[in-house]
């Protein structure tokens, strides 16, 4: 073993441009002006804290490669490789403050420009085509939020501003489909294709056919979103950020009773779940910003994506993980098949 050393682990084995990894290897010389770096292929990563067996490093900004490799360097010696996942760069230029959504017909990627609340924009929903062409839809929805699809492929959009959903077609052609819904944010289906309407001030909806809508459960406000997602076990699980280090998943039975069901997050948003019942969150764990991946009895968590500003995910259909800041899009092939509830 060389001055470079040996590289026995990286944590999170997965990351974005941006996020901080921890690397631990064997024998590393980290004493001052030795020459020494740790990189992603062949760029450099900035490296916060060092010592002969941990090192932590910021993935450096790049479109990223998928499946790609880390090494340390020392005065012209290099460890051998160690292999890491580094997220591609879709898309920037964005405002996104939720979950992006994929189309189940075709597989394209719904992401927003959503502004603040009340900004007028000219084009504030876009789909990314599964070849990479980015199309703007041409009607624009005021602070567009929680985006989700039904049973049927029919897209629905919250307007946070003026407490609507919108029913958006194909061609991009939307319509008002309920209205009175407070600070509309978070947005999704059951499995009997019933939707819930997140309203960060403080309660949660149920909108039955013909836009019948009733409240479903009250909770605590948010001083961002509510971010929900129906479990495989038909329990509602919703975020609602706010000021402490320490705040909850929570989860809702059917008779709209909540529990916290894993607490220990520091701004919690976006969330989705895989076919086994785990859950990721876009969230701070034990001062690790990213994805955090928590198991279905709510016992456990890892940090699993190394990522700032992380806002929302999902999966497509071949087991990539997109991840949403508040400014870019991100693909991670990570082999997860995700659930569409």
């Amino acid at each position: 073993m060389g001055q470079a050393g040996k590289i026995t682990r990286v944590e999170p084995r997965y990351a974005i441009p941006g996020g901080e990894i921890a690397v631990e290897c064997e024998g590393f010389d980290a004493r001052h002006g030795s020459g020494w770096g740790v990189f992603i292929g062949e760029k450099q990563c900035l490296v916060v804290a060092a010592s002969s067996s941990r090192i932590l490093a910021i993935v450096p900004e790049g479109d990223g490669e998928g499946q790609t490799q880390i090494h340390l360097e020392n005065n012209g010696a290099r460890s051998d490789m160690y292999p890491i996942v580094v997220g591609k760069l879709l898309t920037d230029g964005m405002h996104i403050v939720a979950n992006p959504a994929i189309d189940p017909s075709d597989d394209a990627l719904v992401i927003t420009r959503s502004g603040s609340r009340g900004q007028h924009l000219e084009a504030t929903l876009f789909r990314l085509e599964p070849d990479g062409y980015l199309d703007e839809m041409p009607e624009a929805i005021l602070n567009p939020t929680g985006i989700a699809f039904d049973g049927d492929g029919q897209m629905f959009v919250t307007n946070r501003a003026q407490g609507e959903v919108y029913s958006v077609g194909r061609d991009g052609t939307s319509s008002v489909y309920a209205t009175g819904l407070g600070i509309a944010t978070g947005l999704c289906f059951d499995k009997d294709g019933l939707m819930y309407v997140g309203d960060r001030s403080g309660t949660i909806y149920r909108v039955r056919d013909y836009a019948e809508v009733e409240t479903f459960t009250v909770m605590d406000p948010s001083v961002a979103a509510y971010h929900m997602a129906f479990g495989p076990d038909g329990r509602l699980f919703v975020t609602a950020p706010g000021l402490a280090s320490h705040d909850a998943v929570h989860v809702i039975d059917h008779e709209g009773f909540d529990e916290a069901f894993f607490r220990g997050l520091g701004r919690p948003q976006g969330l989705a779940f895989d076919k086994s019942g785990n859950l990721y969150i876009a969230a701070c764990y034990q001062g690790r910003h990213g994805i955090v991946k928590i198991s279905p009895d709510g016992q456990t968590a890892e940090h699993l994506v190394a990522g700032n500003s992380v806002v929302g995910l999902c999966f497509t259909r071949k087991g990539d993980m997109i991840v949403a800041t508040n400014n870019s899009v991100y693909s991670i092939p990570c082999g997860i098949e995700g659930t569409l509830l």
